[in-house]
Order: C-alpha cells, then structure tokens, then sequence
C-alpha cells in the first residue's frame, strides 16, 4: 500500500490527447517512473478510435492512472477537470514535479484545408482554455506541442551548402497552411500567458514522428500498410520532398527532458525547441526503406504536390541539445524496420486492415 506522504510526494502530470500516438507513450513512461497521471481525450473519429482504446486499456493497468474522456474545446467540462485535479497538479508544481503536457490538437496539413475553423477552434482556443486554467490554478509548468509546419515552405535551402537547418529564431510569418498558423498562433499566445503570469511553458516543434502505434493516416503507416496489402500508394508531387523523421523513443526523450527544463534566457519563462533527428531522406527513399523491410514492391500512384505540403523539413537541434541534453538515437533505418517489426505483430483491424 501506497502511503499518505508519498502520495503527497508523487510527481503528477495531465496530459492532454494522452491517449493517443505520441500522448499515451509519454504517459506510459510517465507512469512506469511512478508518477499520477490524468488523461484527457475526446476519442474522435479522425482515425479509429479502437486505436486509442487499446492504448488506454494499457494504460489502465497502473495503478495511478485516471482517463477524462471530454473534448478540450468544451469550456465546461474542462473546468471540472480542473475543479477535480487542479489542487493536486498545483501542488505538483509547487515540488517541481508535476504539470500540464498538451498534446491534444488537430493535426494533419491538408485536412486544415477543408475545415480550418475546426483547427483554431482545436488548436488555438482550447488552448486558450488550458493556459486560463493553468492561470487560475497556479500550475507553472506547461509543455506544448508545436511542429515543424510553422516553418513554411523552405526548400530552397537545400540549395546552399552551409544550411544546417530550420532553427528556432527563424522567421515563421508565413505559414502555408490552416494547421501551421494554428500552432503558430498557439506559441504565441502561450509566450503572452508565459509574459503575464510567469507560466514556465516549452514548446517543442516536432519532426514527423513515427513508430509503433503511429496513427494511420501518417505517410510511414499509410505507406506500410497499403504495400503489405498490395495496393497503390499515393505519392504528392514527384517524390523528392525531403523530410526529417523522428522515432518515438527520440521525442519521449526530448519531452520528458522538456519536463525539468528551467534555464529559461528571455524576457519571459518561454522557450521552444526543435525535436528531430536533424537528418532528411526523401519521400522516394522512405518508400525503399519500407519495401526492404517488408520484402514486398510498392505500385506508386503519383498526384499533383498538395498547395499546403512544403517540400522540406531540416531539424537544426543544437539548442535542445545544448539545454535539454537531446541526442536523438534512432537513424530512419533502423526506426523504419522497428515499426514495421511492430506492424506486423499487430492484430487490430484499422492497423493491418
């Protein structure tokens, strides 16, 4: 039995989206280090949320687990979260052990283009929502996810030689699509709170993130699971976009690093950080790596390039490993393998199927 004063002990963290690809390994590692962790998700129907239950059914194996299904954009049901939690976190705080882990967002760039009113609804007010929480609270510490869509359309880089990066000082006023301008929006509305009410927010701009339990609309997935199948992949433009994938274990790394970060060197207690493995491969040979690992040939359908897609994403990570200690350790080769490996264990119906 668990005593009084360890309880009163405990690191404690809410993880917003918590169950879902990113969300619920970052709760797991949480939990398996002994901390109090609440999730809230709202399950939706973006992809199967038969995906996020068995996620949370493992979960629910710890003893210091709670899941809040509700949607971050209803006002209401998060302030009774709050009402339930909000002492225990700001306690947490306090100890610097605890906090807020938002994850939760509308992701994807080119659903943004269809419905970019449920993406600032999402991504900017909840988070709205969140940050007057943490205000009125007294919770300090809030992690954010941003990505590395707020970078624009930077191909061009690829042509000088001493590029060595998108970094976190870069212009990012001209963002190219409903999903990056919401992030966008998010950071800077979190460097106000940080400014005001000396919240200590990190906002981590993620590249590509894959592994086991990727969702299954993202390319890596998608691309696996239709050449297992033996059907066409859709490939935007003529397959020479770059990217710059990061394996899961890498990004757990950065977040939990994210989570005790207090060298904070501006104006106010805010500050953001690239997490990738600051190494790009093209769509073309992302494809190779998939095929080898499977031992089956992909049939490319090629379409038009997406208005909204940009044909370059490049980490610079020198300021998360000078400040978080961040050394990403898992090349897109053996990553690639290490989720197809997981793929084809998997029993559930929208994974293989």
């Amino acid at each position: 039995m668990v005593s009084h004063a360890s309880e009163r002990t405990r690191a404690a963290y809410l993880i917003t989206g918590g169950a879902g690809f990113i969300g619920a390994h970052v709760a797991e590692q949480l939990l398996k280090a002994g901390a109090r962790v609440w999730v809230i998700d709202d399950f939706n129907d973006y992809y199967d949320p038969t995906l996020k239950e068995a996620a949370v059914a493992q979960l629910a194996r710890y003893e210091h687990f709670s899941l809040y299904r509700g949607d971050i954009r209803n006002k209401h049901a998060m302030a009774c979260v709050f009402q339930d939690i909000g002492a225990d976190l700001s306690a947490a705080c306090e100890r610097k052990q605890g906090g807020i882990i938002h994850l939760a967002a509308r992701a994807g760039v080119r659903p943004s283009l269809k419905d970019p009113q449920l993406y600032f609804e999402t991504n900017v007010n909840a988070t709205l929502t969140l940050a007057e929480l943490a205000k009125a609270y007294g919770i300090d510490r809030f992690v954010f996810a941003s990505s590395s869509s707020v970078y624009g359309e930077r191909g061009q880089n690829t042509a000088n030689p001493s590029f060595t990066g998108f970094q976190e000082t870069d212009d990012i006023s001209k963002p190219i699509s409903p999903y990056a301008a919401s992030k966008i929006a998010a950071e800077q509305l979190l460097h106000t709170y940080a400014h005001l009410h000396n919240i200590q927010v990190v906002a981590l701009r993620f590249f590509t993130v894959y592994g086991p339990r990727q969702r299954p609309d993202l390319a890596i997935h998608k691309f696996t699971r239709l050449i297992d199948r033996g059907q066409s992949i859709p490939v935007f433009g003529d397959g020479s976009a770059r990217r710059d994938f990061t394996y899961i274990d890498d990004i757990l790394q950065g977040i939990l690093a994210a989570l005790t970060f207090d060298q904070f060197t501006g104006a106010s207690p805010m500050e953001i950080f690239n997490l990738g493995e600051s190494a790009t491969i093209s769509v073309s040979h992302l494809i190779a790596l998939i095929e080898s690992a499977l031992g089956k040939k992909a049939t490319i359908e090629f379409h038009p390039a997406h208005p909204g897609d940009v044909s370059l994403t490049f980490a610079n990570i020198g300021k998360a490993n000078t400040l978080l200690g961040y050394h990403p350790e898992t090349p897109i080769e053996k990553g690639i393998q290490r989720f197809v490996d997981w793929y084809q264990t998997q029993a559930v119906p929208s994974v293989r199927a």
